[in-house]
């Protein structure tokens, strides 16, 4: 009878906890906020308790698995709204190298080490930290790398199609052309850079980059963009290249 008990409890915690993950949106787990991975774990833990306790009634369990399923979908949508609220739950990601310089005092107070950004730069075929024109540790704990203009990957070492040398110097004019939007001084935080988010101007990140409102309308203008809050997402990268994305549906 005990393990008939044991089996029905085990099978019907799995489909609970398995209805409480899917509410709870598609992420990959390596990159999961602290937030959610600290709810992921709880979930977990709460339902082990439950199903070794079998004195304890399932609903004490499954109660408190839906509360916090209830915390984590209700403070999702909170941070939709609210860039501020995301930066509290999720942190900032940290610049660990810059334009091919370390950060030691960045790696430093993340307690990255050197071996952890050497396993990250492999994994990302970078032979070289001088190769990189910025690595960027993310909120999830993995590091974002982009490479610095004809800088060798070890990709390019085994692809033989090699560009012309007429082909490097357009794409060279061309990504000097570009950089010019970029103040010569200006210290990349996070890439791309957002300038419009939710409809909301980020003023902030305009006056870093010596840009004003009407510099960004002008733009945007050139795009068919008439309106700010008709823009749902717009980045500008290290380039100075503009990416604009509008609501499919104008919020109210």
């Amino acid at each position: 009878m005990e393990f008939w008990s044991l089996l029905i409890r085990t099978v019907v915690i799995y489909f609970v906890v398995f209805l409480i993950m899917r509410f709870m949106g598609k992420r990959e787990i390596g990159k999961l906020s602290v937030f959610d991975l600290v709810i992921s774990v709880m979930i977990a833990e709460i339902a082990v308790i439950v199903i070794e306790d079998m004195e304890r009634s399932m609903w004490s369990g499954i109660l408190p698995m839906i509360i916090l399923l209830l915390i984590q979908v209700g403070s999702a949508f909170m941070t939709m709204k609210s860039r501020r609220l995301r930066l509290l739950f999720d942190g900032k990601p940290s610049v660990i190298i810059d334009k091919g310089k370390l950060n030691s005092d960045v790696m430093r107070k993340q307690r990255y080490n050197l071996d952890d950004l050497m396993l990250q730069l492999r994994e990302n075929k970078i032979s070289a930290v001088s190769d990189v024109e910025f690595a960027i540790l993310e909120t999830s704990g993995k590091l974002s790398v982009i490479p610095k203009e004809g800088s060798v990957t070890a990709d390019d070492i085994l692809d033989k199609g090699q560009d012309s040398e007429e082909s490097k110097n357009h794409k060279n004019l061309k990504t000097y052309n570009q950089t010019k939007v970029i103040p010569p001084k200006y210290r990349f935080e996070i890439l791309p850079v957002p300038l419009i988010m939710d409809g909301k101007v980020q003023d902030e990140n305009l006056a870093k980059l010596e840009k004003t409102r009407f510099w960004l309308k002008n733009v945007l203008q050139e795009k068919g963009v008439t309106d700010f809050k008709d823009v749902f997402f717009c980045t500008i990268d290290h380039k100075g290249k503009l990416f604009v994305d509008i609501f499919s549906k104008k919020p109210r």
